[in-house]
């Protein structure tokens, strides 16, 4: 099954789709938050599907699809962890995972268009594997624990400001992470045991051409240790979303240009279905 959410920005309605058909789930819950999955939503909505109890959601195929999980408390992120993407960057590949933030507000809907920065000239996209956290975690104490910690698995864009990352970060990344629109989530959540997320196939394009092509299995640390060793030092709660890195073939490499206003990106991982962003230029008051 694939858990979403559909309608105008704010006022988007959960929903899951199941065997081709789209029901309601607003009878179940408000929204698909940290506390819809902490609380046992997942199960609950399988039980319902099962029992016949969801009714169908009107016109869901004519509606925006949103980002499927509600307000994270934090989007934590990956750094080079594909070494082909550590080595077009110009880099060794990491003995520990690199860790940065971004914040909430960067959250956008799978198509939403993407508003390039006033001014800049280093634009980037990069398609991952988000990880989305529905038990606490925190302290755990070996990696085998990860899995019970983990509701589901997204699609993410991690858009990116190369000079506001690199030139301009006084050495922290997140200056280039943060602009509003910076993170487009979906289309869909699905399950974590729905997903084997260790050999999942990851491509995107710009305006049709080919940019990357590789698979989970190339990432460096995988995900049951990126949420182990993670939990050593943050407690991740509910609804916080884990982005796991970007394999090679990103305009950093210096192989590709950087996106311009008219672009338009397209990613895709098997099985979390796919997204598609036009960039925009900023409107500057």
């Amino acid at each position: 099954m694939h858990l979403v959410r559909l309608g105008p920005v704010n006022q988007e309605r959960p929903a899951v789709v199941a065997g081709g058909t789209t029901y309601d789930l607003t009878g179940l819950t408000p929204d698909l938050d940290g506390g819809f999955l902490a609380g046992g939503g997942i199960a609950a909505v399988r039980a319902a599907l099962e029992a016949g109890e969801l009714p169908e959601l009107p016109d869901a195929s004519s509606r925006r699809v949103g980002s499927p999980v509600a307000r994270p408390g934090a989007i934590i992120c990956i750094g080079m962890n594909y070494a082909e993407h550590a080595a077009e960057s110009g880099s060794a590949p990491p003995d520990v995972p690199i860790m940065f933030l971004k914040t909430p507000n960067t959250l956008a809907g799978p198509d939403d268009p993407v508003t390039i920065p006033p001014g800049s000239e280093r634009t980037d996209w990069e398609v991952e594997l988000g990880v989305v956290i529905g038990k606490r975690a925190l302290y755990l104490d070996s990696p085998s624990r990860s899995l019970e910690h983990v509701a589901g698995f997204v699609i993410g864009n991690d858009v990116s400001e190369r000079q506001y990352q690199l030139a301009d970060s006084g050495g922290q990344w997140s200056k280039g992470k943060c602009a509003p629109g910076f993170s487009p989530l979906g289309p869909w959540l699905v399950p974590a045991d729905e997903v084997d997320h260790t050999d999942l196939r990851l491509r995107s394009w710009v305006n049709g051409e080919p940019r990357q092509d590789s698979t989970t299995a190339d990432m460096i640390f995988g995900v049951e240790h990126l949420v182990w060793h993670l939990s050593r030092y943050l407690a991740l709660e509910p609804g916080d979303v884990i982005m796991t890195g970007t394999p090679q073939g990103v305009a950093l490499s210096g192989k590709y240009p950087y996106l311009r206003p008219g672009d338009v990106v397209e990613l895709e991982i098997e099985v979390l279905g796919r997204q598609r962003q036009e960039f925009v230029a900023a409107e500057v008051a």
